[in-house]
């Protein structure tokens, strides 16, 4: 047997070893979280001047976590989104974030139901 020989063998040997092992597969996120993240990122950007003077959290943008930590409440009466933001960079550059908003969004992910608070971090 030749060393391509020995080669091939092992890649088939090796594939078909994984072959009958389980795969863990995450449950895709409802389309209406997807939507009521995006909805509650964008309010709370044109609430506080657009992004050119206003970012927030990084969490807010973690689409495939369903927004991630900053997602507070998720029940039958909508989602409630927590989250800090300020200055465009505040997180990279370690700048204080300057606003905290909460929000709640209908359950179908497709309207304001109330912005909780929009100001100064608690």
């Amino acid at each position: 047997m030749n060393l391509s020989s020995l080669t091939a063998l092992a890649v088939i040997a090796g594939t078909g070893a994984f072959a009958g092992a389980p795969v863990m597969a995450q449950a895709p996120l409802p389309a209406s979280q997807v939507r009521a993240l995006n909805l509650a990122r964008n309010t709370a950007v044109t609430e506080n001047g657009g992004l050119s003077v206003y970012r927030p959290q990084p969490c807010m943008f973690k689409t495939s976590s369903g927004g991630g930590d900053c997602l507070v409440d998720d029940s039958p009466s909508g989602y409630t989104f927590s989250f800090l933001g300020g200055n465009p960079g505040w997180p990279e550059d370690g700048s204080a974030a300057t606003t905290e908003t909460e929000i709640q969004i209908a359950p179908d992910g497709r309207s304001v139901l109330s912005i909780i608070y929009n100001g100064s971090p608690r």
